[in-house]
């Protein structure tokens, strides 16, 4: 693992794949940044990645990937204390019981899931282009191959689903990675994404329904032990991505834990990619 003196920026770095993974690089020498939401529970899991990859180069910032304005100021926080990034790992992400909108007016898997990377990759790029050879990293999943896209209906008002919103947004990670690959090419700067496997981390209790949310953890544990990989498996998946020499100068590609593979059919459709880009553009006010 080549990630001795890096520095790495891993969103939603508290739990499950980021945290783990923030211990593997650490381990391996390398300068972490993690997000979190709540401040408490931040400063508590930075304390044990620190003891765990036995370094104090780990430190944290604030964000909630469901504000806009949060992200754009995760970005100036990072800019004012960090001269170079060497890797963005974009892990955060979420499920939603019920269709909620954020203070943006935005669906909130949509918003989180793929319009979170998009914004804070967008407000990171010089400095990735600044510290090349760098790369980025979208957590994705196999869920995209079930998702669709209609323009007219983004945040699905008709006919939402918990599945149907996640399975969108993590369409929307391939489209982005295949679209961000071509506009990198000759930087220096590599983009791709990434299925970890179906892994057992507690992003799934946030999809329990309000009047069952106990019997549903309940039910999940098993589950999560006997089917599902562990946070760490599916940390070392990222950690290849972003720190091994075998995948050096890769970029727009879709990786099913160590494989490459093929995407969706959707997911290879580069008009549907530039349509979404300027949609994202129009929506994070970036355009």
């Amino acid at each position: 693992m080549n990630a001795h003196e890096k520095t790495i920026l891993i969103t939603g770095g508290t739990n499950g794949i980021g945290k783990e993974a923030a211990v593997m690089l650490a381990r391996a020498g390398a300068r972490i940044v993690i997000t979190g939401r709540n401040a408490d529970k931040t400063a508590r899991v930075l304390d044990e990645i620190r003891e765990r990859a036995a370094s104090t180069s780990i430190t944290a910032l604030s964000c909630d990937f469901a504000s806009q304005a949060s992200i754009r100021a995760l970005a100036q926080n990072f800019l004012a204390t960090h001269d170079r990034l060497d890797v963005l790992i974009n892990n955060a992400g979420g499920v939603h019981a019920r269709r909620e909108l954020t203070e943006d007016g935005i669906e909130a898997t949509f918003a989180v899931n793929h319009l979170g990377y998009f914004l804070l990759t967008h407000l990171l790029l010089d400095c990735l282009k600044a510290s090349a050879p760098a790369r980025i990293v979208n957590v994705a999943s196999a869920a995209h191959y079930r998702g669709t896209l209609d323009f007219d209906d983004l945040g699905l008002a008709h006919g939402w689903h918990i599945m149907r919103a996640y399975s969108r947004s993590k369409l929307c990670n391939v489209l982005f990675t295949r679209a961000l690959a071509k506009r990198l090419d000759g930087s220096g700067v590599t983009v791709n994404a990434v299925h970890p496997g179906v892994v057992g981390t507690g992003i799934w209790h946030h999809g329990a329904p309000a009047w069952g949310e106990a019997l549903f953890r309940i039910v999940l544990a098993p589950v999560k032990r006997l089917a599902m990989r562990t946070p760490v498996d599916g940390a070392r998946v990222v950690v290849r991505l972003a720190a091994n020499d075998d995948v050096d100068g890769m970029s727009g590609l879709y990786f099913d834990r160590e494989k490459i593979v093929e995407p969706s059919a959707l997911a290879r459709d580069d008009a549907l990619a530039e349509r979404l880009w300027r949609e994202s553009e129009h929506l994070t006010q970036l355009s």
